[in-house]
This record gives C-alpha cells, sequence and structure tokens, in this order.
C-alpha cells in the first residue's frame, strides 16, 4: 500500500512539472578575484549545484561583460568572470544564479569579500623609502639578558624587546642620489599612541650605513608598552637646494663587446638613445621634498607587540 502511493505522488508531482532536481534549493559559491589594481583582470569563479547562467556584481553593481555568464553543462557547473577592479581597497562580490531549470528559483551567492592590491610603496614623492624593523640588542623584564642579540629582521615582538626602525632613502630631485645627514632636513618616526616623534640618525652599521631609530617596549617609565600591531609612519625631508637633475636623453654609439656598431647598409654608426641626468641649477631654491611611508601589508604581516609567554 505505501508503495502504491509513493508511486501515485511521483507522478502527481511530475505532472505539475516538479522535478526532483527542485525539491533541494539551488547554490552558488564565488572563489577567486584576486586582484592588484591597475594591472590584467582579475577570474571570478562561480560554482553552482545546477546548470545555469550568473550575474556577477562588484560592489553592488553588475560587471560588464559578466551580466549573464553561462555555467558549464556537466557538473561541476562553473561560471567566469574576467574583472577589471575600479578601486584598489576592500570590495564585496556577489552572483546571481539563474538556473536553466525554469521550475528551480534563481539563487544569490554568498558575498566574497576581497582586498584588491596596490603596490606597498604606492605612488610617492621624488623620496622612495625602504623600511623594515630588527630585533635591538638589551632586553628588559622576563625576557632579560637574553632573546635580544639577534639583530633579526622580524614584525613580531614580545614586550621587553627592543625595535629598530632601519630606513634609506633615495631623492629623485637629486636623480636617485642616497639621502644622508648632510642633505636631508628632517627624519623622524610617528608611532600611533606614542607621545613623542622617534627621531633617526644616520650611520655605519658594520660597514653598511642607513637611518635608525629605536622603540624601546616594556613596562618601565618611558618604554612602549601597547600590545597589538603598532601603526607608525616614517618621515623624510630633504633640504632645499639651488641645483636639481633633470631627467634627460641623448644619442650613444651602440657598442657591443667594445665595437662600435655600423649598419652595413649604410656604413654609419648605430645610435641608441639612453637617459641620463643632467644638473640645472634653479632659482629661486628648490623646496626639499617630503617622503613618508607607512605599511599597507595585511595585518598579519604588520610590526606587531606580543605579550610575553607564561607557559
Amino acid at each position: 500500500m505505501k508503495k502504491i502511493i509513493a508511486s501515485v505522488a511521483i507522478a502527481a508531482f511530475a505532472s505539475l512539472g516538479v522535478t526532483t532536481a527542485s525539491a533541494a534549493d539551488a547554490t552558488l559559491a564565488l572563489s577567486g578575484g584576486n586582484a592588484t589594481f591597475g594591472l590584467d583582470p582579475a577570474v571570478i569563479t562561480a560554482t553552482a549545484s545546477v546548470p545555469g547562467s550568473v550575474a556577477f556584481s562588484a560592489a553592488g553593481k553588475v560587471i560588464s561583460g559578466c551580466e549573464t555568464v553561462a555555467t558549464t553543462i556537466a557538473a561541476p557547473y562553473v561560471a567566469k568572470c574576467s574583472w577589471v577592479p575600479a578601486a584598489a581597497g576592500a570590495t564585496a562580490l556577489t552572483g546571481v544564479l539563474v538556473p536553466t531549470d525554469t521550475a528551480i528559483a534563481k539563487v544569490n551567492s554568498p558575498t566574497l569579500n576581497v582586498k584588491v592590491g596596490v603596490p606597498v610603496q604606492g605612488v610617492v614623492s621624488p623620496i622612495h623609502m625602504y623600511v623594515d624593523t630588527v630585533l635591538a640588542s638589551g632586553t628588559s623584564g622576563a625576557l632579560a639578558p637574553r632573546f635580544g642579540v639577534s639583530c633579526a629582521i622580524t614584525s613580531e615582538y614580545l614586550l621587553g624587546q627592543g625595535i629598530v626602525f632601519r630606513v634609506y632613502a633615495n631623492n629623485a630631485d637629486w636623480g636617485g642620489a642616497v639621502m644622508d645627514s648632510t642633505n636631508t632636513a628632517q627624519a623622524y618616526i610617528e608611532v600611533s599612541g606614542w607621545p613623542t616623534k622617534i627621531p633617526l640618525t644616520y650611520g655605519n652599521h658594520s660597514g653598511a650605513s642607513f637611518w635608525t631609530g629605536v622603540l624601546r617596549t616594556g613596562t618601565a617609565n618611558g618604554q612602549y608598552s601597547t600590545l597589538g600591531i603598532i601603526n607608525y609612519k616614517v618621515t623624510l625631508v630633504a633640504k632645499d637646494t639651488s641645483v636639481m637633475k633633470v631627467l634627460s636623453t641623448k644619442l650613444v654609439a651602440k657598442v657591443v663587446n667594445g665595437v662600435r656598431q655600423v649598419d652595413p647598409a649604410t656604413g654609419r654608426t648605430i645610435y641608441e638613445r639612453v637617459s641620463y641626468y643632467r644638473s640645472v641649477p634653479v632659482s629661486p631654491a628648490l623646496k626639499g621634498a617630503t617622503g613618508t611611508w607607512s605599511s599597507n601589508f595585511m595585518d598579519a604581516s604588520k610590526l606587531t607587540l606580543f605579550a610575553v609567554p607564561t607557559k
């Protein structure tokens, strides 16, 4: 008797156009979208539980060219969208699946939150900087007298360790010349939550010269003790100058392995155009440029201070 009732029910569902595929809701999931702003398009992949077409959106707006992208006809049912981000930073990606089987309702994907990347340095002033942090010698508190002698490059520190900021910079106004104590008016670091600027000093460190500044962490007076990410900004200000370097080009004879190259058809020397900097006097003096650097790495890579483990 139960078998007869079940057969009748299945037959009734079929006569109404309800298939077994529509008994469960369709699903749609997005992946990909890893993009760098201003570079090649990124691919967003939609994977559906049933065949159909997908409309892709970024920040609530349908992506041009991805209004109706058909999935593959065989499982897994995949549709792809080539996306050129309109801006850097956090973006919410979504999709809407319209199943081929009209008996199955369309479905929205969960939001895929991505972060469109930018170069770490970004657009800079004439001053370009490199910055890292290394472990300072000497520790305080539970870490003393060890765990402060390696000069290791790291972004993770324990309370009581010292942080040395290492900075070097070049100034395009001077044809890429190194910024040192003779041509730099100001050099300092600002740490969020720290009341004073940390001065940077230029000097020789085992044969290599660069700028350094020190932040001592710990629980004593005058020591930095706020756990978590340490947000900071490095600033270098160049001195004013009455002479600047201007990028120019010139023609030079092409030389290969010490031999000047000649066009075999004409017998004439072959020339190449190359760039070079020429010095140009300026009056009034060129105001010294200001360069800044702040980390925009992901949080896991930023400078962070941790409590000393108790076990």
